[in-house]
């Protein structure tokens, strides 16, 4: 009988790490409806995004440093980076059409076997390797980082990792890819939007003007912005769930029994 596939577990710290930087990431994304128009956060619109992103980079390097500490040992640091270099490999295929990003399906497969823990590592990691392999680092790079590590770490949580197989896991993964690809894409339109002037667009985030009214605006400018590019990318992770899923899910599986990730490294002392 083979033995079961274990996820990477995580320790207190790295659990105490990873909520502290989600908790500061949701400030850091929603901060434009958590601030009242009166506050000195709202007075410097254009400098918070900024901030927000210098934050983010030491945030998301302290929780990595973490996990690695206390549930990456040498086997899955060499399986984090395969697959880190697979996902930036696989971004630039079909960029700019549509929202063709075949990178999301492996983060969902990927989280969905190693666990929540290096599902946030392996969608960071993935999205900086990215970033430098497209030249696409800028202020939105810690946004993106912190955004598909939850992602990935939404996959590691789903119910079942144990018991669901077949096409009830495959049904339950394409679910997840579909909604989390939405939900990606709106995240990432908050940390974009306030950077637009509320004069150029009746769209734009206002700084004086109240919750309600910015979270209208909010909605439009999704609505006319990235629709259609979120349901690009919902629907190539479906496909590609449905189709290439079973035979990536059993290679992740079959590498992952192999490693024995939590069987540490000993070396018998010379018999004399």
């Amino acid at each position: 009988m083979n033995a079961q596939a274990r996820a990477v577990r995580l320790g207190p710290r790295s659990v105490a790490a990873l909520a502290l930087v989600s908790a500061v990431g949701v400030v850091a994304f929603g901060w434009p409806f958590l601030t009242p128009p009166t506050s000195r956060l709202s007075a410097h619109a254009q400098d918070a995004p900024w901030l927000f992103a210098g934050l983010l980079v030491l945030l998301v390097a302290v929780v990595a440093a973490a996990i690695s500490e206390s549930g990456l040992g040498p086997k899955a640091v060499a399986m984090l980076g395969v697959l880190a270099a697979t996902g930036a490999a696989l971004r630039p295929i079909g960029a700019g059409t549509a929202g063709i990003e075949p990178m999301f399906f492996l983060m969902v497969l990927s989280g969905r076997v190693l666990g929540p823990g290096f599902g946030f590592v392996l969608g960071s990691v993935t999205m900086f390797a990215s970033a430098l392999l497209t030249g696409g680092v800028g202020p939105w790079l810690p946004f993106q980082m912190l955004a598909m590590g939850w992602f990935a770490m939404g996959a590691g949580l789903l119910p079942g990792p144990d018991r669901l197989r077949g096409r009830a896991e495959l049904a339950l993964l394409a679910a997840y890819g579909f909604l989390a690809a939405f939900a990606y894409g709106t995240v990432m339109n908050l940390a974009g939007w306030p950077f637009m002037s509320a004069l150029a667009s009746n769209v734009a985030f206002d700084p004086h003007a109240a919750v309600a009214t910015n979270l209208a605006r909010f909605l439009a400018y999704c609505l006319a912005t990235s629709l259609g590019w979120d349901l690009g990318r919902a629907v190539v992770t479906v496909a590609l769930t449905l189709t290439l899923g079973p035979a990536v899910l059993r290679a992740l599986r079959r590498a992952t029994r192999r490693a024995a990730f939590e069987t540490p490294v000993t070396f018998d002392a010379p018999r004399t």
